[in-house]
């Protein structure tokens, strides 16, 4: 499993979304390095680790986790998991003496209903638009207004997202081998099993931003149900990746989540004096989001008939 180390200290892993690769991190890892020795991995078939040999599922996917825990003397480190990687710290958190404290942002696998073919064909529509955009990706991740269009799904203010962060992520969606399996499985496959009040030993905070189009904040509730023992963390003004939107009060939460104190989230969410507060994404911003995604799909079932 490929991975990177940043900083000293005690040992913290971060695990990324479906699609993306270490490099999501890239907006926190340097601030949380600074206090802790960071491992984060490119998850099986995504970045540069190889695919798994078998299913690419939740349960596969923890267990591979484990098993390089285990190689690396790094059983009980405490964890950060985002999306897709955030299920996956609370499915190693419920099997026990995997991890320690851990940090799940918004995790995915809590959908019902209606809210299940949505997530998997919006995020398979912009899957194959990113893929066949591919050679036109550094223009359009370096553009304001573009940006905005390809991440209105994923932040809450995309023209403000890196350029090159953005184009990473885009180049990494692309070309992951086990997406388009491991999205299915997500959204049809194995239920998240939960775990029962009292059985966590470890800290267990649940952080969700409150615009996120992809996992919906009524799915907050459900992931306290079957996690009750969890600590819920709301994200003002922050899409479906805080380490994007809210950097660095995503760092303040991870610190404060896996020192083992109690903290207020008053003292997490503070700004720093002089900080301006960012806006919230604008009905422009979604409706271009969205007529994007459109237009992508459109153009995507015209070029298949004429092929």
């Amino acid at each position: 499993m490929n991975y990177i180390r940043r900083g000293a200290g005690k040992p913290l892993l971060l695990l990324h979304g479906i699609g993306g690769s270490w490099r999501s991190w890239q907006t926190i890892i340097e601030d949380l390095a600074a206090e802790r020795e960071v491992i984060a991995v490119d998850l099986p078939g995504f970045g540069n680790t190889p695919p798994l040999a078998g299913p690419v599922t939740i349960g596969t996917l923890a267990d591979a986790v484990t098993d390089f825990l285990r190689a690396q003397n790094l059983l009980g480190i405490d964890a950060v998991g985002s999306s897709m990687g955030a299920r996956l710290v609370l499915e190693l958190a419920r099997r026990g003496g995997v991890l320690g404290a851990v940090v799940s942002l918004d995790p995915g696998g809590f959908w019902q209903g209606w809210e299940i073919p949505v997530f998997y064909h919006s995020v398979a529509v912009s899957t194959k638009l990113v893929r066949a955009l591919q050679p036109a990706m550094p223009f359009l991740t370096g553009n304001a207004v573009t940006r905005t269009a390809l991440f209105a799904q994923f932040s809450a203010h995309p023209w403000q997202l890196p350029a090159h962060v953005a184009l990473d992520e885009m180049r990494s969606f692309a070309h992951a081998p086990s997406f388009d399996e491991l999205l299915r499985n997500l959204a049809y496959g194995e239920v998240q099993q939960g775990a029962p009040a009292g059985s966590m030993r470890t800290p267990l905070v649940i952080g969700w931003g409150r615009q996120d189009r992809v996992c919906l904040t009524r799915q907050a509730p459900r992931a306290l149900e079957k996690f009750p023992d969890a600590r819920l963390y709301w994200f003002e003004n922050c899409g479906h990746f805080p380490q994007w939107d809210q950097p660095a009060e995503t760092v303040r939460l991870i610190l404060a989540a896996t020192s083992g104190e109690d903290f207020r989230d008053a003292d997490i969410v503070r700004q720093p004096m002089g900080a301006v507060t960012k806006k919230p994404i604008s009905v422009v911003a979604v409706a271009a989001g969205v007529a994007a995604l459109v237009l992508g799909g459109l153009w995507l079932v015209g070029r298949k008939r004429t092929e």
